[in-house]
């Protein structure tokens, strides 16, 4: 029988009673969860088998999530509502709004910032026209409203506050829940408090978990540090060349360095650092645009006031 037969076999047969699917025994077969290799007729059939199919399992389901783990993703960081552009990697290089929780670049905020002041009008949001906060108290404001509406941004920022504060347990809840709406940033703070036991009881299962999906949706930080642990701790340098490169396509300059370093060590092949190269600098370049670098301008001048950047 052929490898194509036997799969169709898989498809139609339960693996452990041999009940076939719904045309022939009106039962519904379901795939195992881990590895869609065989299917069951019951929660009974498919823990009767386990033992068969235990180790076939755990190897296709390595594959699986390395197919996922090292599939180019987007940048996390998303692109400025307004413009459309990538938005930095530098988180100084863009504004984020309590209001609506928008990433905003400097180009945009800047360029609001001009128009406000040339007619007379009130400073406002540069994506929602929401009346800017004067006060702190009124940036807090906003976020709880967000945070009400359970927005994940806001969620992760409120996080993010009782970690800076030293508030580890009461910042778990918020970037819990953040990272299970898919926030990043959350995933990736997770990763470190569950490394350090900070908040949490210390887990390194759980944060290669959260460092690996934080890496999935994009995060450059993350897919760094997976790069740093796969060469430094697992001594797999292969594995950890392409978690360099991915973050290199995102525009990571570290993750760049390291691979110019590879590369005048031998351990980096030619057109692998040539094709990280050209695909770093487009993206640094696709970041860029007249209006940001006249936001640059006026900040590095004073002109880009506080204000502006609640």
């Amino acid at each position: 029988m052929s490898t194509s037969d036997e799969a169709e076999e898989a498809d139609i047969y339960c693996a452990s009673c041999g009940t076939a699917d719904a045309e022939v025994d009106d039962i519904k077969l379901k795939n195992c969860d881990d590895c869609d290799l065989v299917r069951y007729c019951s929660d009974k059939c498919q823990e009767d088998h386990r033992p068969n199919h235990e180790a076939m399992c755990k190897e296709r389901a390595v594959v699986l999530r390395d197919e996922i783990l090292f599939r180019l993703p987007e940048s996390s960081r998303g692109d400025c509502p307004i413009c459309c552009l990538p938005i930095s990697l530098d988180n100084l290089k863009s504004t984020l709004q309590t209001c609506c929780s928008k990433l905003i670049c400097n180009g945009c905020v800047y360029a609001n910032m001009l128009r406000e002041r040339g007619n007379n009008l009130k400073h406002r949001c540069p994506f929602c026209r929401h009346p800017m906060p004067k006060t702190k108290k009124e940036n807090q404001k906003n976020r709880k409203k967000r945070v009400a509406v359970k927005d994940p941004v806001a969620l992760r920022e409120l996080g993010g506050e009782h970690y800076d504060k030293g508030d580890d347990s009461g910042a778990v809840p918020y970037l819990a829940e953040a990272a299970a709406f898919g926030d990043m940033y959350a995933h990736y703070l997770l990763s470190v408090m569950y490394g350090d036991g900070k908040g949490v009881e210390k887990d390194d299962k759980m944060a290669s978990h959260h460092l690996e999906e934080a890496a999935i949706g994009g995060h450059h930080l993350a897919r760094y540090n997976l790069a740093v642990r796969e060469r430094e701790e697992n001594d797999r340098f292969d594995r950890a060349v392409k978690h360099f490169i991915i973050a290199a396509n995102l525009g990571d300059d570290a993750s760049i360095k390291q691979l110019r370093i590879g590369y005048a060590e031998g351990k980096v092949r030619k057109e692998d650092f040539a094709s990280a190269l050209r695909a770093h600098q487009a993206a640094v370049d696709g970041m860029k645009s007249p209006q940001r670098e006249a936001a640059a301008k006026a900040e590095a001048a004073g002109l880009l006031i506080d204000d502006c950047r609640a």
